[in-house]
C-alpha cells in the first residue's frame, strides 16, 4: 500500500522552538536558535494539499499558449532596475566609490525632493541620485529615457567637477597656511609599480646572467671536445 502525505514540515517550527528551549529548561546555557525561525513563525508552511498560486507581477505574456512555472514565484522587477543598470554600465568606476547606505527608519526617501536636482539633503551625490533624478523627469516631465537620462547625467558632471574643485582648493588653502598632506593614491601606485619593475629588473639581469653562463660553459665543453677529438685523430695518423 502506498504511503500518504507526509506532513513533517508543518512541525519543523515547533521541534526547532522545542530544541531551542531544551536547555533552558535543563538549566543549562540557552542554545541560540536559527536565523530562519522567525520567518518559519511569520510565514509558516502551507497545511493544503494543493500549492497556492503566487502573486503576479507583471501581466502574462498572451502569445504563450501553455504557459511554464506558474507555480514558481515570479521576479519583482522595479523601474530603476534599468535605468540603473544603464548607469553603471556607462560609469563602472562610480561602484569604486564608498557609500553611506545607513537610514534611519527606512523612509528616508519622503524627505527628497528630485524636481529640484540632485543635490538632496543628507544624501550624498552618487549614481543612485542620477538613477531617482531620470525616474521623476520621465515620470513627471514626460521625457523619454534617453532624453532624461541626457539631463541627468549632464547635471552629475557639472556636481562631480564642482566637488573636485572645491577638493582642490581646499588643498591649496590649506598648503598656504602651513598644510602637509601625506601621498596620494597615485605617487603611491606609481612607487609600488617602480619598485616591483627595479626587483623585475634584478632577477632578470641575474637570469641573463645565468643563461650566459651556461651557454659559455656548454661552448667551451664543445671546443674542449673538439680538440680532444682533433688530438686523438693525429695521434692515430701518427700511428699509422
Amino acid at each position: 500500500m502506498g504511503k500518504g502525505r507526509v506532513f513533517q514540515a508543518a512541525k519543523v517550527y515547533q521541534r526547532a522552538a522545542e530544541a531551542a528551549a531544551t536547555n533552558v529548561v535543563a538549566g543549562l546555557p540557552p542554545r541560540n536558535p536559527p536565523l530562519w525561525l522567525k520567518a518559519l513563525e511569520s510565514i509558516p508552511p502551507a497545511e493544503i494539499n494543493t500549492r497556492p498560486y503566487p502573486i503576479q507581477h507583471s501581466p502574462p505574456n498572451p502569445r504563450v499558449r501553455k504557459p511554464r512555472n506558474l507555480w514558481r514565484p515570479t521576479k519583482i522587477v522595479y523601474p530603476e532596475d534599468e535605468l540603473r543598470r544603464d548607469f553603471y554600465r556607462d560609469h563602472p568606476w562610480e561602484l569604486a566609490r564608498p557609500r553611506m547606505i545607513i537610514e534611519l527608519d527606512g523612509k528616508d526617501a519622503r524627505f527628497l525632493n528630485w524636481s529640484q536636482g540632485l543635490r538632496q539633503r543628507g544624501m550624498p551625490l552618487s549614481g543612485e541620485s542620477v538613477v531617482q533624478r531620470q525616474l521623476w523627469l520621465m515620470e513627471n516631465e514626460g521625457m523619454t529615457k534617453q532624453e532624461a537620462y541626457d539631463k541627468a547625467r549632464h547635471e552629475f558632471y557639472k556636481l562631480r567637477q564642482l566637488e573636485q574643485m572645491e577638493r582642490r582648493i581646499a588643498v591649496e588653502e590649506a598648503r598656504m597656511v602651513g598644510g602637509y598632506f601625506g601621498k596620494d593614491l597615485l605617487r603611491v601606485g606609481m612607487e609600488l609599480e617602480d619598485k616591483n619593475y627595479e626587483n623585475w629588473k634584478k632577477w632578470a639581469t641575474g637570469e641573463i646572467a645565468r643563461l650566459d653562463s651556461a651557454r659559455t660553459s656548454a661552448y667551451s665543453n664543445v671546443v674542449d671536445n673538439s680538440a680532444l677529438e682533433g688530438s686523438e685523430e693525429d695521434e692515430l695518423l701518427a700511428q699509422s
